[in-house]
């Protein structure tokens, strides 16, 4: 099994954080979410228009470009990611041209050097797969596909054709950080998802609380949580640490309890 695979076969439901590569003491603030009880760890790779995304992860794609990140950093943060956490899954998450300018064959060899597990890049949609997909595949990467509230029957298996690893569903149809959808309409959508694919569905969008994570965690296989993350290193630079490992494990503690309510 992939490590993707075995994180979402696990007795509960999995935690998905993000963070950004470059902002703040990235490399301790990885280790904090993993010593948290995060089961898959999202990194976001900056970039000067992130247009999915919301406030706090603008912020965090700014600071991380003025300190100097660049896509060499952003690698070497997740091959050591890998070296000190060899089980745990590792997911580029961001956007078409920083994965792509060199040429998607260079990325994905890159991704894989380095020990990446899957990437998810929000602006290259499932018609234009060619683009990156196979390049991904061809070296055991799984490319994650994103639904949405406006995915509809006529196109979802568009959106399926040629994803793994899992299926990110975004809650709402916005940006990051500002909202989450109602509970009700994310039970709806998470069923008709499953009914469609094999695959693990991970909600994600607004997250913020151990309630709305356990709520979530009720009927999906995974809870995405990031721009909650994220303002925690704005807030607390090197002090962030200390401060995501507490948040983590209210999360991590929240989604166990409900998969036993479920279970």
């Amino acid at each position: 099994m992939t490590r993707l695979a075995t994180a979402f076969a696990k007795p509960h439901r999995a935690l998905v954080t993000f963070v950004t590569a470059g902002d703040g003491p990235t490399a301790d603030i990885l280790d904090a979410l993993v010593e948290g009880g995060a089961d898959v760890i999202e990194l976001g790779m900056p970039f000067t228009d992130p247009m999915a995304d919301g406030p706090a992860i603008q912020a965090a794609n700014i600071r991380s470009l003025l300190a100097g990140t660049k896509t060499a950093d952003i690698l070497a943060i997740a091959k050591a990611f890998r070296f000190r956490h060899p089980e745990v899954p590792l997911v580029l998450m961001g956007y078409a041209n920083p994965m792509t300018i060199r040429g998607p064959e260079w990325f994905a060899a890159a991704a894989k050097e380095a020990g990446v597990d899957g990437v998810i890049c929000v602006d290259i949609p499932p018609e234009e797969d060619p683009e990156l997909g196979p390049a991904l595949r061809a070296v055991g990467i799984d490319p994650i596909r994103l639904a949405t509230p406006t995915t509809d029957a006529a196109r979802l298996p568009t959106v399926l054709d040629g994803a793994s690893g899992f299926l990110y569903y975004v809650s709402v149809a916005g940006i990051t950080g500002l909202q989450q959808a109602q509970q009700t309409s994310i039970d709806e959508a998470v069923a008709r998802l499953k009914a469609h694919t094999n695959l693990p569905v991970a909600v994600g969008f607004g997250v913020r609380t151990p309630e709305q994570a356990a709520a979530i965690a009720r009927v999906a296989d995974g809870v995405v949580v990031g721009s909650a993350i994220v303002e925690l290193v704005a807030t607390h630079g090197v002090d962030a640490p200390a401060y995501v490992r507490a948040y983590i494990e209210s999360l991590a503690t929240a989604i166990h309890a409900a998969t036993k309510e479920v279970a």
